[in-house]
């Protein structure tokens, strides 16, 4: 099956973002790909009030999705938020399209390097798992990736390949440590990896500021931690072909999952 990660920069303006998946949905459909992954935040980029956007599945964003999805025969991941408790959000991943319907929550927020997603983002609880054709596809975001026994469960509930749309906080080797985890989080789980983050907005002559709002480098990783594609820092669509029987072959000869012993 092919795949697409649509590495885009996001911004406060929803209309303006919709704008970015339409034609990032397009391109997509058009190389082929029946899956295109944008990253964390599509809906609105951190560093800009959250609370006065977020909506429910069911609002008028994620219906605009919907329909961008319908219209180019593809299923879309994009990086949305839902309301939470306590006056926070959720940040979701909004899946859709082809008759697939699912979401998925942030379970490990970004609280690290000075930055506390917890003060305005709610945390999710459960994991995630939703079929394209052939192939079984389990969800992460971001600061998940750092987490290998979130992978390890997707795994075992099936999981042949995992999307980890992401706004990656900026620093001295922030890139490569984002490539480093997607190819190691692969070789963890022998699965395919789709990491895909907002493009540096420092490439387009915009100010990052202090928010985690992407550095760029998005990377899909083969089961064996081969790297299939791998993006610059600029906005770009990556696109590879995934095979389901690969996954099966590389678990046959590295059975990491099958020896592995609990402790």
């Amino acid at each position: 099956m092919r795949v697409a990660l649509a590495q885009v920069t996001s911004g406060r303006d929803l209309v303006e973002n919709l704008a970015l998946v339409e034609e990032y949905a397009e391109r997509a459909s058009a190389a082929g790909a029946g899956l295109v992954v944008f990253p964390e935040a599509t809906m609105r980029a951190f560093g800009h009030r959250l609370t006065d956007i977020a909506e429910p599945l069911d609002g008028d964003w994620a219906a605009r999705v919907r329909d961008i999805a319908a219209r180019h025969g593809i299923v879309i991941v994009a990086g949305m938020f839902t309301p939470g408790d306590a006056g926070r959000v959720r940040n979701t991943l909004l899946i859709t399209g082809q008759g697939v319907e699912a979401a998925y929550d942030k379970i490990h927020l970004f609280d690290a390097f000075g930055f506390a997603e917890s003060d305005t983002v709610a945390p999710g609880e459960g994991t995630v798992t939703f079929e394209v054709g052939e192939l079984v596809v389990g969800a992460a975001t971001c600061y998940d990736i750092r987490f290998p026994r979130l992978f390890d469960r997707l795994a075992r509930d099936g999981a042949q390949a995992i999307v980890v749309p992401a706004s990656w906080g900026s620093g001295e080797g922030k890139a490569e440590a984002f490539q480093l985890l997607a190819r190691a989080r692969a070789l963890d789980t022998t699965c395919y990896v789709l990491a895909c983050d907002q493009a540096d907005p420092r490439s387009q002559g915009r100010d990052p500021g202090r928010a985690p709002t992407g550095v760029g480098h998005s990377i899909i990783v083969a089961p064996d931690g081969t790297v299939l594609a791998s993006a610059g820092a600029g906005p770009e669509l990556l696109v590879a072909d995934l095979d389901p029987e690969l996954v099966a072959r590389v678990r046959q000869t590295l059975p990491v999952l099958a020896n592995a012993r609990r402790t």
